[in-house]
């Protein structure tokens, strides 16, 4: 008897350690990333790593966020510790975090030097590829200790991608001029992962060989690269957004009524909603298939 408890009391620390043990993972920076053991107080700074946060089933460990993480709803309710243009350092602090999940080239360099002069653990997050949104999913829960739901999430998301993928990747491609904004005009080029969105559809965005992550583009560029569709990726009023290229009769988008608006969101933030997004964009763009002479 005394032997047996002896082998249960020695397979309950064994559980207790390995429960504990140390992880590591590697970020999008290319680091390796160690916790001593699964984090228990994360800060986010940017939207979508709150949201991947929560989707790999962390979302009760994210102590502090960065201004307008508002998906799901209970990242409203979370202390906002910044914005893109600056970080409240001893907010930050006072929330004791034990690991900071930063956005590599969202948030300015002079913050980034100030998060890694902390001495907290910090994970780089920048999904460029469909495929690394279910990565982060995963990595991150190694991190969160909680790989059960990371890995669920990432099985339910890599499937809505591949079933999208195998309905629309292979129709007839389509140019499209992505617009982030109008005044001045600002699109994406094809690093960011929106354009690895429009692949999954059949689509190709026409900037995507420019070397700026956004950059602005003149009208006469976009005239003169004439696509077959404008989609627009901010809510605007009938006078501007997507309706300023409208005078334009020759643009073949204008032609064939082929400006069309969705939820920017779901398409510039690298999160699993993202399948949401690209589901709506194949939808738009074979309409633009169906409107060809």
């Amino acid at each position: 008897m005394r032997s047996a408890a002896l082998i249960s009391l020695a397979l309950a620390c064994a559980a207790t350690h390995v429960a504990h043990a140390a992880v590591t993972v590697q970020d999008d920076a290319g680091n390796s990333v160690t916790l001593a053991r699964p984090a228990q107080r994360v800060v986010s700074t940017a939207p979508h790593i709150t949201e991947l946060l929560f989707a790999a089933g962390g979302g009760e460990r994210v102590v502090g966020a960065m201004s307008f993480s508002d998906y799901p709803e209970a990242a409203k309710r979370i202390p906002v510790i910044g914005s893109d243009a600056t970080i409240d350092m001893e907010r930050l602090l006072a929330l004791r975090p034990d690991l900071l999940v930063v956005w590599q080239t969202g948030n300015t360099e002079r913050q980034l030097a100030q998060l890694k002069s902390l001495g907290i653990p910090i994970f780089y997050s920048e999904p460029k590829k469909l495929e690394e949104v279910a990565t982060s999913l995963t990595r991150l829960g190694q991190l969160l200790g909680t790989d059960a739901v990371a890995q669920a999430a990432a099985r339910d998301y890599r499937q809505k991608i591949s079933k999208l993928s195998a309905a629309y990747a292979q129709r007839p491609p389509v140019t499209v001029f992505y617009q982030i904004w109008e005044k001045p005009l600002f699109t994406l080029n094809g690093e960011h992962i929106a354009s690895d969105a429009m692949r999954v559809c059949g689509g190709r965005n026409v900037f995507a060989g420019l070397k700026v992550t956004a950059p602005s583009v003149s009208t006469e560029a976009v005239l003169q690269e004439n696509p077959e569709a404008i989609i627009g990726g901010e809510r605007h009023d009938s006078q501007s957004g997507i309706n300023i290229w409208k005078p334009y009769k020759g643009l073949q988008a204008v032609q064939r009524n082929n400006l069309f608006m969705l939820d920017g969101e779901l398409l510039v933030r690298a999160t699993p909603r993202i399948a949401d997004g690209i589901a709506v964009l194949c939808d738009k763009l074979e309409t633009a298939r169906k409107r060809r002479p």
